[in-house]
């Protein structure tokens, strides 16, 4: 059984080739390898005495002599000198093993086998550099067949993972890394042997085998080919970068040490919120000044007491029982695992000496160091015990104005340097700055609350709802001013499962932006419910923005100035008033209707920031609609785009103080919003989340609403759509196809209600509508039905008389079903009711008198 060599064998390499010599001595039979090798071809070869054409003249005769020991039958194997034909024809040396053989006659011929050494040469180098850097390598150095499991490694390699070099061979990721890296590395080596593009610094973390310390590696990766430029693997050159790793965070916690008093000047009181200050001052302390902490305020103070809750001086602050209420607002651990200031001594109450949890109300015990700190103003020094990892602890009154406002706990464990004077000095000076923040925050807090109580009524209650659509809400109002905002966002329904999508902002601040914000929400929902198209809201809600935004009564304040009753503002001061409210009630606005039957959105803006949507494996973007002018300004229409958005789609909508503030520019700030929204997919709950937490959302300088819908249309098989023939049989064809939908759906209990109205329907379609008629029922959280046809004429519902043959129709939808309504489109009308779906209780039974109101 034949078997060819691959391209680029072991033969090529080394660059065999084979003659014959006849017993005469000369050339008798030339290979192709040795016309290759010497630069001659057969024809000019056969024939010749090989000594006269390769040898030197000077190692002629020696030749000869080799030569005819040869034909007399010795073997002989040596390396000759040769040179190619011709004038200056090239020097080389071969290695030669002859073998004498006979002709078919018996005479004495010979088989040459030649060597080019200089590839033997070349092969033994490069096995020679291999090896040398294989084996002698500081690094671990791995080799991986195509089918990714190890070919080679080094003893380096071996070192880092345990047993011999050879013990490798054979194994897989999968034996090296956890899981989730694993998968990775994996996913990894297939893409650069499919690719052949090299991957350098891919950071990896693990344990090592029987060890339970975390190592990290940087690996870099490419792909390995053979002579012929086939792929026969992939290598990996592997670097231990764990103290790399630990050198860099011992900088990084030296450089934080250094810098720690002026962060805490920086950071410490950007904040009007008592827990919001609670936190900033722990994130300075931890982990660049203490390893655990907490903060606790006093009871009072946080349920808004008018009397200073904390002054340490009077004693009756501290009873036989221990000191007053006090919250723990605060807690942060550098400490895996470790429960927050579980220090000896500290008299924390609780099972088993716990400390307080986070938001529990407690009391420190008579004459602990705790106790003692508050009713002293001095810091309080708490060793720690023998059985804790606790070391020592420093109980640090938070003193403002002479006022004692809460106590914070900064703990170093074990192993970390125990705290000295100039600690104690530095940690005073860290809770006396909290302090008086905390103590300005309480003043503001009583106003704030006030203000947001207006604010938060005027958004919508709980978790909206929509057909086709998974909806996550957030509102983060601004904390660094006394002042509330003006956005806003609103999620409406729509007749036939479409959906209003709305995110606005009022320009200004205070209780006049949030007044004006709950106005303009009011009016959009008004006008959503009137089923006008999106760019027809935004024009007749920038009517609504510039009434509310013109001041009446300065006519008539200008008539009464000169009486003598009450005295009216000045002129100026009136203009100046108007000009005030104007610019609270310009407005910008986003507008959306989604259809959860087709899947496609309808957006209006008015001045606001585009939305973004991020369909399934594709990159976050803005759907670009035309911004228009904010609302309140008046004089330019709105346009609408349509987009149809992807099964799965998230879209977002939001409030500029997601992606711009003082410090980033808004175009920085929409990159920054598509890259997160790009990220990792979870549940829209905890992608809301994601946003505002990646993204620097935290500056406070403008309130933030975001609102995101994750795209969720109505499947084929709960739309039932028909065509029906403008004649009188369509109405029996109508209550036959709705009939057997809703069997289909298992609907049964809704069967006879349903027919009954969408008879009315279509008889009122033929008899006052034109044109083709269309049958459409939706089924979602309830079932809708819906009866288009082309005429303009809008439904009215009537009081029949007692005389009249007709016109119960509409009575009759507006008592059988949850809802009903019509709706202009662009060809004419829909007609529309909605029923519940059964929830397995019996239906309720008309009243006599709602039987009664329709005669």
């Amino acid at each position: 059984m034949w078997q060819s060599s691959p391209p680029g064998s072991i033969y090529d390499y080394i660059r065999v080739a084979s003659f014959s010599i006849g017993p005469d001595g000369l050339i008798e039979q030339w290979s192709r390898r040795a016309a290759g090798l010497f630069g001659m071809a057969a024809d000019e070869a056969i024939g010749r005495d090989p000594v006269d054409a390769f040898m030197p003249a000077e190692l002629r005769s020696d030749g000869h002599r080799r030569v005819g020991e040869i034909l007399d039958g010795k073997e002989w194997t040596g390396l000759v000198p040769f040179r190619m034909p011709g004038e200056g024809g090239a020097h080389g040396l071969a290695e030669v093993y002859v073998m004498p053989s006979e002709t078919a006659d018996g005479e004495r011929a010979a088989l040459c086998i030649v060597v080019d050494v200089r590839a033997l040469r070349r092969i033994e180098t490069d096995l020679a550099a291999s090896q040398a850097i294989f084996g002698q390598s500081p690094f671990g150095f791995v080799l991986f067949g195509t089918d990714f499991t190890v070919v080679r490694a080094n003893q380096r390699f071996a070192t880092v993972f345990g047993g011999a070099a050879d013990d490798h061979r054979g194994r897989t990721v999968d034996d090296y890394l956890p899981g989730p890296e694993a998968e990775r590395l994996g996913a990894t080596l297939k893409r650069v042997m499919e690719t052949g593009e090299s991957v350098t610094d891919l950071q990896l973390v693990g344990p090592t085998p029987g060890g339970t310390g975390r190592r990290h590696w940087s690996m870099n990766l490419y792909r390995v080919h053979s002579g012929a430029g086939r792929p026969v693997g992939v290598a990996g050159l592997a670097t231990d970068v764990t103290r790399r790793h630990i050198a860099a965070r011992e900088a990084a916690s030296a450089r934080r040490n250094l810098a720690l008093l002026n962060e805490a000047s920086a950071r410490i009181g950007n904040s009007l919120d008592l827990e919001t200050t609670a936190r900033e001052l722990l994130d300075v302390a931890v982990p660049g000044f203490c390893d655990l902490a907490t903060v606790d305020l006093y009871q009072g103070l946080l349920t808004g007491e008018e009397a200073a809750p904390g002054s340490w001086a009077p004693a009756h602050r501290e009873s036989a029982g221990g000191s007053a209420e006090l919250r723990r607002v605060a807690h942060a651990s550098a400490v895996a695992d470790a429960l927050p200031t579980a220090v000896a001594g500290s008299g924390a109450p609780g099972p088993g000496d716990l400390p307080p949890a986070l938001g529990s109300v407690h009391r420190f015990p008579f004459g602990s160091p705790c106790a003692t700190a508050l009713r002293s103003g001095q810091v309080e020094a708490v060793p720690g015990d023998d059985m804790g990892f606790v070391q020592s602890t420093l109980a640090v009154p938070m003193v403002a104005h002479d006022t004692v406002v809460g106590l914070v706990q900064f703990s170093r464990t074990k192993g970390s340097e125990p705290f000295g004077e100039r600690d104690r000095v530095l940690a005073t000076e860290l809770a006396a700055r909290a302090a008086v923040c905390i103590d300005n925050a309480r003043l503001y807090r009583r106003e704030h609350e006030r203000a947001l109580i207006l604010q938060r009524s005027l958004l919508p209650p709980g978790d909206p709802e929509a057909a086709g659509l998974d909806i996550a809400c957030r509102y983060l109002p601004g904390n660094t001013a006394t002042e509330v905002g003006g956005d806003w966002f609103d999620v409406i329904e729509l007749p036939g499962h479409r959906t209003a999508l709305v995110v606005g902002d009022v320009m200004g601040r205070g209780l006049r932006a949030a007044v004006a914000m709950g106005e303009l929400r009011t009016a959009v929902r008004t006008l959503a419910l009137l089923d006008l198209e999106p760019a027809e809201v935004l024009s007749a809600l920038d009517e609504v923005a510039r009434g509310l935004g013109s001041p009446g009564g300065g006519e008539r304040s200008e008539g009464l100035g000169g009486s003598g009753g009450a005295q009216w503002p000045s002129r100026a001061a009136q203009k100046s008033r108007e000009a005030d409210l104007s610019e609270v009630y310009l407005a910008t606005c986003v507008y959306a209707v989604y259809d959860a039957v087709t899947r496609r959105c309808t957006f209006a803006n008015a001045g606001h920031l585009p939305p973004a949507v991020v369909e399934p494996g594709r990159p976050a973007r803005l759907i670009d609609v035309p911004p228009g002018m904010p609302l309140g300004v008046g004089g330019e229409p709105f346009e609408e785009v349509e987009v149809e958005l992807a099964e799965n789609a998230l879209l977002t909508l939001y409030t500029d103080g997601l992606v711009e503030s003082r410090d980033q520019p808004l175009d920085e700030g929409l990159d920054a919003l598509r890259s997160v929204l790009t990220g990792p997919q979870m549940a829209l709950e905890d992608a809301c989340d994601f946003v505002l937490s990646t993204l620097d959302t935290r500056h406070g300088e403008d309130d933030i609403a975001l609102l995101m819908a994750r795209i969720r249309g109505l499947p084929e098989e709960a739309v039932g759509d028909w065509r029906l023939p403008r004649e009188p049989r369509s109405v029996g064809r109508a209550r036959e196809l709705a009939r057997s939908q809703l069997m289909a759906w298992d609907l049964d209990d809704l069967v006879d209600t349903a027919e009954l109205l969408v008879s009315e329907l279509v008889t009122n379609a033929l008899r006052y509508g034109e044109g083709e008629i269309r049958l459409r029922l939706l089924r979602d959280r309830t079932l809708v039905c819906e009866v288009w046809d082309a005429g303009l004429v809008q439904p009215r519902r009537r009081r029949a008389r007692d005389t009249d043959e007709g016109g119960r129709g509409l009575q009759l939808v507006g008592l059988l079903s949850a809802a009903w309504g019509s709706r202009r489109t662009p060809r004419g009308k829909t007609v529309w009711f909605e029923l519940a779906l059964p929830t397995g209780a019996p239906a309720a039974e008309l009243s006599v008198e709602q039987l009664l109101s329709m005669y």
